[in-house]
């Protein structure tokens, strides 16, 4: 493998090493890229697209897509907004849901933003935590930290934190309660505002029609299903798929096979209302990919 980055190659920089990577693998192989990850290495080369994989810190990720050292990047939104940077969302790849909280210990009397006013918060992203109390009217001291944010209250270093979090686990674990939230975060292909070479472009514009037609499909079922013909018009009301549902007649007099394409919590929702119409043979298929 080349050691060295190719000028004419379309750079993608993901997260070296935290909740978003496995999330962006899994979205760069939905574009059909083919890589090997090794440990250690700061890049990748596709082996069938003229594609390089930069590993990145994340909050390094923005600055870059800035700067033009890479040509795209996915990262998370309160990065972005932390960073400050000039960079444009291409689309929403569909992970790492998450939010910006603002938490203070269980048995503190502090219940509102309020009443942190000339408090000291703890955060690792102490931009967008001091603009949002600034926005509020609310006067603070932030404290930043690289790591464990959620200690610091216990350790008498700060009266509340700012942090992310997915569930609240993390909060409970360490005997925080959320109070408010600053912002919800999810990941997002970025860009910057500057055109690319044309073949970049081109490049670019098939890699996210492939992404687009593998998220497009992510909840979508195939439903083939055997019905009596004189329940048809009440399955077509129900089961309308995406523009109608493809009608076949059996050889079985009298008889129907019908296929529809529709999102799997709906199907689930009206499953039981098929068979009473007399649908048998219920078949659910994943589909890989859909351009609509």
């Amino acid at each position: 493998m080349d050691k060295r980055l190719k000028d004419e190659n379309l750079k993608i920089a993901i997260q070296k090493d935290g909740r978003l990577t496995e999330e962006s693998f899994k979205a760069l192989r939905l574009m059909g890229l083919e890589f090997e990850v090794y440990n250690r290495r700061l890049f990748a080369t596709s082996r069938n697209f003229p594609v390089e994989v930069l590993f990145c810190r994340d909050d390094d990720i923005p600055g870059y897509i800035e700067d033009g050292v890479a040509d795209i990047g996915i990262v998370g939104q309160n990065i972005i907004r932390e960073s400050g940077a000039n960079v444009t969302e291409i689309t929403k790849p569909g992970f790492g849901f998450c939010k910006l909280v603002i938490a203070v210990p269980k048995e503190s009397q502090i219940s509102s933003i309020e009443d942190l006013e000339g408090k000291k918060i703890a955060t690792s992203f102490p931009n967008t935590t001091k603009q949002y109390f600034d926005d509020q009217g609310v006067n603070i001291k932030t404290t930043t930290i690289a790591g464990a944010v959620e200690i610091t209250p216990a350790l008498g270093v700060a009266d509340a934190i700012a942090d992310i979090t997915a569930s609240g686990s993390t909060l409970a674990l360490n005997d925080l309660r959320q109070i408010e939230t600053i912002m919800e975060t999810e990941a997002v292909f970025i860009r910057s505002d500057k055109k690319l070479p044309k073949s970049k472009e081109v490049l670019l514009s098939q890699m996210m029609t492939r992404l687009e037609a593998a998220l497009t499909a992510k909840n979508l079922k195939y439903i083939m299903m055997n019905a009596p013909s004189e329940s048809l018009d009440e399955i077509k009301t129900i089961a309308p798929g995406l523009d109608a549902p493809t009608v076949m007649e059996l050889t079985k007099p009298g008889w129907l096979a019908v296929h529809a394409v529709m999102d799997e919590n709906t199907f689930w929702s009206i499953a039981n209302d098929l068979k009473t119409l007399g649908a048998r043979g219920i078949l659910v298929l994943p589909i890989e990919k859909m351009i609509a």
